[in-house]
C-alpha cells in the first residue's frame, strides 16, 4: 500500500474551537500555578504571552499588576481575548519581531504545537531586555502516550503516514536545555514529570478538541469510525470504573534567563 502523507507546518492544522476550547480545556490554565509562580509577575513589567489562547491565564497574570502581551496562532481564540480587554496580537511564535521590550515572556500548554522550537526561542531571546526571562510549560515526551499510540495505529491502518500527521513538539528535559541554552539563554530550572489528568466528557472530544490534524486529514464521514475505533482501544487503558476518562499527560517546566 502507498503511504498517504500529509504536509504540516506549525499548528495551521489545529482548528480551534472557541466552545470547544471554553468546555473542554479550562482545566489547562487551572494547572498553570506553579508556573505562574516561576515567573513572579511583578507590578509594571511588561510580559509576553506565547500562545495565549483565549486570554483566560494572560487575565489572570494581568491581575497582578503585570502588562501583558499576547501572541496567538488562532484568530477565533485572539478574538476572544480581545473581548476581555488584553492586548493579544495574531501571530506566529517561530516568527517573531520583538526586540528588548519585554522583563519576562510566559507560555504554557502551547510550544508542543511549535515544531520549530529553536526559532521560538531565539525570537524570546530577542524579545527580552538583558536580564529578563522566559518560564513556560508544555507538552513533554510521552505526553498522552496511549492515545497518540492508538491513533497513530489506526490512521496507519488507512494508509496515511501518522508520524508525519503527528503535530506535536514533545521534547525530553536534556533536548529542551540544548534548545533554550542553544538560543543564548541561562536554564536555571527545568523538569519532566507526570500529570495525569481526569477529563469530564469522552476522550473522543479531547482527540476533537485537542488533537483536529488527525482528524483532517480523513473525510468528513471516516472520521467518527476511526474514533469510534480508537475509543475502544483506549478504553483498558485510560477508562475508570467510575465511567471518567484520565488522558495520560506529561508536562515540561522550565525557566531560563537572557544574560
Amino acid at each position: 500500500m502507498t503511504s498517504k502523507t500529509f504536509q504540516r507546518g506549525t499548528s495551521q492544522h489545529q482548528q480551534w474551537s472557541t466552545s470547544l476550547y471554553e468546555s473542554n480545556a479550562r482545566f489547562v490554565g487551572d494547572l498553570a500555578a506553579r508556573a505562574v509562580e516561576l515567573l513572579n509577575p511583578q507590578p509594571g513589567e511588561r510580559i509576553l504571552d506565547i500562545g495565549c489562547g483565549d486570554g483566560y491565564l494572560t487575565e489572570k497574570i494581568a491581575a497582578t499588576g503585570a502588562v501583558m502581551i499576547g501572541v496567538d496562532y488562532s484568530p477565533e481564540l485572539v478574538a476572544t481575548a480581545r473581548a476581555r480587554n488584553l492586548d493579544v496580537r495574531v501571530g506566529n511564535a517561530e516568527e517573531l519581531d520583538f526586540f528588548q521590550e519585554f522583563d519576562g515572556a510566559f507560555s504554557n500548554a502551547a510550544m508542543h504545537w511549535m515544531r520549530r522550537a529553536d526559532a521560538v526561542v531565539r525570537g524570546i531571546a530577542k524579545a527580552l531586555k538583558p536580564g529578563g526571562r522566559f518560564v513556560g510549560e508544555f507538552a513533554g515526551a510521552r505526553n498522552a502516550y496511549y492515545i497518540r499510540q492508538a491513533v497513530h495505529e489506526a490512521l496507519t491502518h488507512r494508509g496515511f503516514d501518522a508520524e508525519e500527521i503527528d503535530p506535536w513538539y514533545l521534547p525530553d528535559e536534556d533536548e529542551y536545555r540544548e534548545v533554550l541554552e542553544g538560543g543564548g539563554l541561562i536554564v536555571s530550572h527545568i523538569e519532566l514529570f507526570d500529570r495525569p489528568v481526569v477529563i469530564d466528557y469522552p476522550v473522543r472530544d479531547w482527540i476533537r478538541t485537542f488533537g483536529s490534524p488527525y482528524l483532517t486529514v480523513l473525510d468528513e464521514h471516516d472520521r467518527a469510525p476511526l474514533l469510534n475505533e480508537v475509543t475502544r482501544q483506549l478504553a483498558p487503558h485510560l477508562l475508570g470504573k467510575d465511567g471518567r476518562w484520565t488522558i495520560d499527560y506529561t508536562r515540561l517546566r522550565f525557566r531560563a534567563e537572557k544574560p
